[in-house]
């Protein structure tokens, strides 16, 4: 790669196949090519195109949802954080989408348009807690259980299936409830 370096207010700029046009546009000639970059380590500036929303951002919506389908605020609070950590872009390899990490499916079911959307998500990912919850009687541990693996899974094995994942899953989020 062919770099040149141009003088700027007493700082040195070094622009690949930085030319004519460089020269003409600060008014003076560029330093002849160099045969190789700079020795010494030049500063890297790295600029975010992304950016993180406090989850404190939320807290509106999670407490509508939790007046909406009679649930506790931290067991929404902790299912978004294991689900998505407050990202309402996730997308996970399975095809989830959203702070609550809805599937497709699932978010058609739900009258979803937009399973990006906070509100949206949240809420039917609220709505269909609260089912999960009704289905199980109120056990939490099975509820949790069908959120991540499917209520056939917990169907299938009579209760938590046996995958670490969704056991990993269900006790992050009951620590989260319990005081500490």
């Amino acid at each position: 790669m062919k770099v040149r370096s141009l003088v700027l207010a007493g700082a040195t700029l070094f622009v690949p196949h930085a030319g004519k046009l460089a020269a003409k546009v600060i008014g003076r000639p560029a330093t002849p090519p160099l045969t190789a970059p700079p020795t010494t380590t030049m500063p890297v500036v790295t600029v975010a195109t992304t950016f993180r929303i406090p989850p404190a951002a939320f807290e509106g919506l999670i407490q509508d949802a939790a007046r909406a389908y009679a649930l506790d605020a931290n067991l929404i609070r902790a299912v978004i954080r294991a689900e998505s950590g407050f990202d309402p872009n996730a997308l996970s390899e399975a095809g989830a989408q959203g702070l609550m990490q809805l599937m497709p499916a699932l978010a058609a079911e739900l009258g979803v348009r937009n399973a990006f959307d906070p509100r949206e998500n949240v809420m039917a990912g609220a709505r269909y807690l609260a089912y999960l919850l009704t289905a199980h009687n109120g056990d939490i541990e099975l509820a949790l259980a069908s959120y991540n693996a499917g209520p056939a899974a917990v169907e299938k094995y009579n209760g938590v299936p046996p995958f670490p994942e969704t056991r990993q899953y269900i006790k992050s989020i009951t620590d989260r409830l319990s005081p500490p």
